[in-house]
């Protein structure tokens, strides 16, 4: 302190601490008069209709825009309880009744995922559609057209054309956890229009469904107890955040509360492949799978359930060539454990065809190494056959078409060889002898057959050397027959 402070009055001091006083004083009637005081967080950001505000109003805001109604008109076959058919049947007779097509109106949900009009809904909601109509939450409408679609997840993407469309952001479906808010929206029943209904997520990889207007073959659902009903489907299954993470597909008729969801992820996956190029390509092994439960593990001489039985190698498919056998137990695939046969096979169809794959099988007890390139899987009415198609096989003497036989099929009738029937020509001699579409001939002559082309030549050579008849072993259903087929 300086010599000169010393010397200073206390008048000084006074006056001092009188100038801060009055400035104190000053200040806090300023700050009050124009409300300055500072406020919590709480107090800011919190009022009480914001309280009372349900957390799925921004939800519905953000997605309802962006959900569409489907109508869909389809062409179906007039049948015989129809009443028109009746009218036509009293005046012209049964013969020559005309068949007149009918249009059977249905309807579903969709919704909107990116500006240019492209639009997520379920494959049974659009499948043989002759018109669609899209009406969308603000009521305009468009006429939509089918840009692919995939029987076997029941996903299908439409479009539309317009201006400033909504639209719905997808979100992560692999990050889903039981317990998740769930938020269906759609149009129930066709008429309930843009319906709200909220559950959790309940399970997931749900499989073995059976689902309205056709069971896909690559199921792993997501399980809600938001409410769905017919009409639902096809419309989105969202989360708190507003985002898509499935397509609402099906209900269980007998149960209340439970409703399946196509997880987002494999819907879009799905979509991508539609988009670019109209169809879904997958790769396959070739093989029959099974769950492997506690009982085919013990019976298999087991110590643990991980892992998918192979029950049967279809033969030349890629499993056959890189030696996968009947009765291996498939623990690993690329390196990851295979816990789940669905999400193995959804797995195996989503890597790109001709692509190297690292197994690793149990085989009596013993882990084996296997590498397979993956090849294209064929149709379905193809691997339930078990063979290589053979749509325009040449007729054979009498009046009949045959194939071989696939490896599966064999197992299935029990024999060794054999052809299988495909088509009997009306009036032929085949019909006469009572063949049908199915019959598996086994022998011809005392002989048995080895393929569809040996048994043609064996039918000409007997009919150029003059013989009247060939006699035919015929397996219908597991009961063997004898038949006489006429050459001449």
């Amino acid at each position: 302190m300086s010599p000169e402070s010393f010397n200073r009055p206390r008048g000084y001091y006074v006056r001092a601490a009188v100038l801060v006083l009055a400035g104190l004083v000053i200040g806090l009637g300023i700050s009050a008069g124009l409300n300055l005081q500072r406020t919590s967080n709480a107090q800011k950001h919190v009022t009480p209709d914001a309280m009372l505000e349900s957390p799925f109003v921004p939800v519905v805001e953000k997605a309802l825009p962006a959900v569409v109604f489907i109508d869909v008109k389809k062409k179906v076959a007039s049948g015989p309880s129809d009443p028109q058919e009746e009218f036509f049947r009293r005046f012209f007779g049964p013969g020559d009744t005309p068949h007149r097509p009918q249009f059977r109106p249905t309807s579903g949900s969709g919704f909107i995922i990116d500006a240019a009009g492209h639009i997520l809904t379920n494959n049974h909601v659009v499948s043989d559609a002759q018109d669609i109509t899209v009406t969308l939450n603000d009521k305009r409408t468009f006429k939509a057209r089918v840009i692919g679609a995939d029987r076997e997840t029941d996903v299908a993407v439409i479009q539309v054309s317009g201006d400033n469309l909504p639209y719905l952001p997808l979100g992560d479906s692999d990050r889903l956890r039981i317990g998740d808010w769930a938020i269906a929206i759609g149009n129930p029943l066709g008429d309930l229009r843009g319906s709200v209904t909220v559950g959790i997520v309940s399970a997931q990889g749900r499989s073995n469904l059976n689902i309205y207007g056709g069971t896909p073959a690559y199921q792993d659902f997501i399980q809600t107890d938001a409410s769905i009903n017919f009409g639902n489907s096809g419309g989105p299954l969202c989360n708190i955040r507003g985002e898509a993470i499935g397509i609402n597909t099906a209900i269980n008729p007998s149960g209340q509360g439970i409703g399946f969801a196509i997880p987002i992820n494999l819907a879009k996956h799905v979509a991508d492949q539609l988009l670019s190029g109209g169809t879904v390509k997958r790769a396959w092994m070739g093989v029959t799978l099974a769950e492997l439960t506690p009982e085919l593990a013990e019976g298999l001489g087991l110590d643990g359930r991980q892992g998918v039985l192979v029950q049967s190698v279809l033969k030349g498919q890629p499993a056959e060539r890189a030696g996968i056998r009947r009765n291996d137990v498939i623990v690993e695939f690329n390196g990851d454990a295979v816990t789940d046969m669905q999400k193995f096979r959804i797995k195996v169809a989503d890597m790109p065809i001709g692509s190297r794959a690292n197994l690793v099988v149990l085989r009596e007890g013993k882990r084996v190494p296997v590498i397979m390139t993956l090849g294209p899987k064929p149709p379905e009415e193809q691997i339930a056959q078990g063979a290589p198609a053979e749509p325009d096989a040449e007729e054979a003497p009498g009046g009949l078409k045959v194939r071989d036989l696939g490896a599966e099929e064999k197992a299935n009738s029990g024999v060794e060889s054999g052809v299988m029937v495909t088509g009997v020509a009306d009036g032929s001699a085949a019909e006469d002898a009572g063949l049908q579409v199915g019959d598996v001939i086994e022998e011809v002559n005392t002989r048995p057959v080895t393929s569809a082309a040996a048994l043609r030549k064996t039918l000409k050579d007997a009919k150029a050397a003059k013989k009247k008849n060939a006699v035919l072993l015929v397996n219908t259903n597991g009961q063997t027959r004898f038949v006489p087929l006429r050459l001449e």
